[in-house]
């Protein structure tokens, strides 16, 4: 019988860290892109995307606001 391996929460704080860094890089590179398409539909469809990434960089920053102080109690 396989036993879950226990929840290592230690690197949560810095795996969402970069996760944040890595969707305002893209978030940026594209609105540098929507700048350069000519077709609506398809800067539409950017623009939609980066609405996702606006929700959930504030997910995330949520979360690691929960992690950061969970981490600062010993995660009790």
């Amino acid at each position: 019988m396989n036993n879950p391996k226990p929840d290592d929460r230690r690197d949560n704080v810095d795996r969402i860290q970069n996760m944040i860094d890595n969707t305002i890089v893209n978030y940026r590179e594209t609105k540098d892109l929507m700048k350069k398409v000519d077709n609506e539909k398809e800067r539409q469809d950017l623009a939609d995307k980066n609405m996702r990434r606006e929700q959930s960089l504030k997910n995330m920053k949520e979360e690691i606001r929960d992690e950061a102080i969970d981490k600062k109690n010993g995660y009790k």
